[in-house]
């Protein structure tokens, strides 16, 4: 496995646990609709959110959140209406990011960016 993907996977991992402190109920991780993916759908008071997490070891090439651009906001808002799709239950929803910093194996930044975009 490539050192990029390795370091998505431990990101996708420490946002999970870091929502879960919030008091957020994890749905779903790594959830599919053909070949888009939503990293996290879970739920907050009521509200399905559904999060985009980009983890880095550095700022070389920008911040984490800047990696979430609009083709890719457009992706999980498809992504999202599959879910929708098959979950009627649910009503709201919110597109968050979670914007990671690593130095080593150390979180240096864990940044949660809420409605990021819509």
């Amino acid at each position: 496995m490539g050192k990029h993907k390795e370091t998505g996977i431990k990101g996708e991992h420490i946002a999970e646990n870091f929502l879960l402190k919030k008091g957020y109920k994890v749905l779903h991780t790594n959830w599919r609709s053909g070949k888009k993916e939503v990293d996290i759908i879970a739920e907050d008071n009521g509200v399905v959110v559904i999060i985009e997490v980009k983890t880095r070891r550095s700022f070389d090439f920008g911040f984490p959140e800047e990696a979430v651009t609009p083709t890719k906001q457009t992706h999980l808002k498809t992504a999202a209406q599959a879910f929708f799709d098959e979950n009627r239950q649910y009503n709201d929803v919110r597109f968050d990011i979670v914007s990671i910093l690593l130095k080593g194996d150390t979180v240096a930044e864990i940044r949660h960016f809420e409605d990021a975009f819509y």
